[in-house]
């Protein structure tokens, strides 16, 4: 009988992926390796190595208790290649395999890197996903603008998750409106569960402490869920402590709450260990048993079968050269801030501080915090997307570069946002308490007490006039602009410059 090779990927931990479905556990071989190409091609957070080592060493385990035949590398054993194709070559001349079964990687680079096997590797599409590739091309096909409440609209009726016949459920498709709540007073919610290292995530911590303990970010204390079971106990600790909320203060933000109502969860689907419908279809029970409202359940289901399956569609669908897309030429570098160093800006320096412990920060101090200083002070968006995908324990290219380059840099050019994501300082004053304590005054528009966002906000409208002024979504901010007395208006302009050149230099800003 021919043996053949099936790869496993770190963020492939599901006994039903694709390629084991394909194989034969009598006469295959299952290939796991823990390689430094993948390991350090951008700076990952210490945390997320760190549990991608630990989950792969036991989902390895468990396909041996389940017969497979699993010939898994670690990263210090003697004779590693490094690479996922070394690895592959390596365990062919092994066991004299010929071909290889994988499941579809999530990031171009590696399928690329497959397709130039000098064996042949058949790559097939990932099914972990609702949409598949076809599908979501046929919906793209045609139309001018890829908006993705349409898309979730389709998803749920192709799922079934709260809908009410051919009509959602409650009568209206979306409840954002009810989820903007600022910051509450206090949160009765302890946060994510949190999980005491065993013996083989210790030996996971050791060794990543020795070979990654220069990078940025805290490797320890260590308490991410590393199997499936801990992942569904996080999952149901979330959908009965926390989902009832979630809706309310999901775009929320506090100094000393770095978790508020969120789940936690993508860590775990990302990697594998949750599957989508499995997650979405707990958050529809709670609502069906009346133990979670339909503004929250909506919510965390449309960040699930929406947001996320729109998001890898359009990886695929806009090709490899995406990531390295540039729309507004913004070449100005990465902030030394962005990897720890001092700012005075608090809203900024209490989400790096957070990224730096937990390889985590939630989607609005993503997008709304990092994301949008870095957007409105022109920052390489490449450096951007590099950085977050370095940073946080749920980044993969397939999900990161869409979210970083479109939706927060609008590098794509606008296929996936309408508008920037820009504001100034008074959108994070209403969501959080970070203004309380900054060093700047976020009701200073102008002077030495400014807040940066204050002044870099017009300093963006106005660099970008001729692209943006005709955006339905942006006149008013330009007829406001225009009001403006024009001394005020040379004012913020001339302090947003003297900013931006302390930003450049080495000065703390």
């Amino acid at each position: 009988m021919v043996t053949r090779l099936v790869l496993v990927l770190g963020d492939q931990l599901s006994t039903d992926i694709a390629a084991l479905r394909e194989a034969d556990k009598g006469s295959d071989v299952v290939v796991m390796a823990e390689v430094m190409d993948e390991a350090s091609y951008v700076r990952h957070h210490p945390k997320k190595i760190a549990f991608l080592f630990a989950a792969m060493r036991k989902f390895a385990a468990r396909l041996r208790d389940d017969g497979w035949q699993v010939a898994y590398s670690r990263l210090d054993d003697e004779g590693n290649s490094q690479s996922i194709p070394g690895e592959l070559l390596r365990r062919a001349d092994e066991f004299d395999a010929k071909e290889v079964l994988a499941t579809e990687p999530g990031e171009w680079r590696l399928i690329s890197a497959l397709e130039d096997m000098p064996i042949p590797v058949h790559q097939f599409q990932d099914t972990r996903f609702i949409a598949s590739h076809k599908e979501f091309e046929d919906w793209a096909d045609g139309r001018k603008q890829l908006r993705m409440e349409y898309f979730y609209r389709d998803m749920r009726r192709k799922t079934g998750l709260l809908m009410d016949g051919d009509k959602p459920e409650g009568g209206k498709w979306n409840y954002d409106h009810d989820n903007r709540k600022p910051a509450p007073d206090e949160v009765d919610f302890g946060g994510p569960m949190q999980f005491t290292p065993d013996d083989t995530v210790e030996q996971v911590l050791d060794l990543v402490e020795a070979r990654f303990g220069n990078s940025f970010g805290d490797l320890r204390p260590f308490w991410f869920a590393t199997d499936q079971g801990q992942a569904r106990r996080q999952l149901t600790h979330f959908i009965k402590n926390a989902l009832p909320k979630f809706g309310d203060f999901q775009d929320a933000m506090m100094n000393d709450n770095r978790f508020l109502y969120h789940g936690l969860i993508s860590f775990y689907l990302n990697a594998g260990l949750l599957d989508p419908l499995e997650v979405c279809r707990a958050a529809e029970e709670a609502y069906q048993a009346g133990d979670a409202p339909i503004n929250a359940v909506e919510g965390f289901i449309r960040q699930i079968i929406g947001w996320r399956e729109y998001i890898r569609g359009i990886y695929f669908l806009e090709g490899p050269d995406y990531p390295r897309r540039n729309a507004l030429n913004h070449q100005r570098g990465l902030p030394d801030f962005y990897w720890g160093a001092e700012t005075r800006m608090n809203c900024i320096a209490k989400a790096v501080e957070q990224t730096r412990e937990e390889a985590y920060a939630h989607h609005i101090q993503r997008l709304m915090v990092t994301g949008n200083f870095a957007l409105l002070a022109g920052i390489n968006p490449t450096e951007v997307h590099e950085w977050y995908l370095a940073v946080y324990a749920d980044a993969y290219e397939w999900v990161e570069a869409p979210n970083t380059v479109g939706m927060s840099q609008f590098a794509d050019g606008g296929i996936v946002a309408s508008k920037p994501y820009v504001s100034s300082g008074a959108y994070i004053n209403r969501m959080s308490d970070y203004c309380k304590s900054c060093h700047y005054s976020v009701s200073a528009k102008t002077g030495e007490k400014a807040c940066p966002f204050n002044l870099l906000y017009w300093n963006f409208l106005n660099r970008h006039r001729d692209r943006f002024e005709n955006n339905p979504r942006m006149g008013q901010m330009y007829r406001t602009w225009d009001r403006m007395d024009e001394d005020r208006r040379e004012t913020v302009l001339a302090e947003g410059d003297a900013f931006l050149h302390k930003l450049n230099g080495s000065e703390v800003v």
